[in-house]
């Protein structure tokens, strides 16, 4: 019963971060559309350079294969709970800012919350297979520096957009990573749930 039990999670598991993977592949292709957009209508140039962006997680990690899969989970959870209050803020100041007239950019920015919002819960519900709840929320995340004048919100926006296509990037990386067996990973299936 309980080896029965111990294949079923497994399974399960497998089947989470599958769907996860498809997931987070299509988010990264809807956020390069969007940043396509984004540069666009905000009159950027796509090549502009931006610095590290005051409250946007960081995809790079070092020793990333030094990770266990619970904190894989975490980091990821962590950072895209932000990106939703991120993506919030941006909606929020593009429909103060232009009303419905770009209506085009604003259905672009919900459809990529939307999705951060759905990836979130996913992790959550790897989470929680893994007997280990999610943790709880910490508040809305940071708002974007209030001193900034409009082109610099501007090219914060930019900033967010590019870090999320860059973890999406690196939650499929983790996925994946999460479906091999690893010892220092505790969702890696055990030796007698290998196929």
């Amino acid at each position: 019963m309980a080896a029965a039990d111990s294949s079923s999670a497994a399974l399960r598991r497998r089947d989470l971060c599958s769907r996860g993977i498809r997931l987070a592949g299509k988010m990264r292709s809807d956020v390069v559309d969007l940043l396509d957009t984004y540069v666009e209508r905000q009159g950027l140039d796509a090549s502009a350079s931006v610095a590290v962006v005051e409250g946007v997680p960081v995809a790079a990690v070092e020793r990333w294969d030094e990770q266990t899969g619970t904190q894989r989970l975490l980091e990821n959870l962590a950072a895209y709970r932000a990106f939703r209050a991120l993506l919030a803020q941006m909606l929020e100041e593009q429909r103060e800012q232009l009303g419905e007239a770009d209506a085009v950019l604003g259905r672009a920015l919900a459809a990529v919350l939307l999705q951060v919002s759905a990836f979130a819960y996913h992790l959550e519900e790897l989470l929680r297979l893994e007997s280990r709840g999610p943790p709880s929320e910490e508040g809305a995340g940071p708002p974007p520096p209030s001193h900034l004048g409009l082109f610099e919100r501007k090219l914060w926006g930019l900033g967010v957009l590019r870090e999320l296509a860059q973890w999406a990037v690196r939650s499929a990386r983790d996925l994946r990573q999460l479906t091999k067996p690893s010892p220092g990973s505790s969702l890696a299936p055990s030796p007698a749930e290998s196929p």
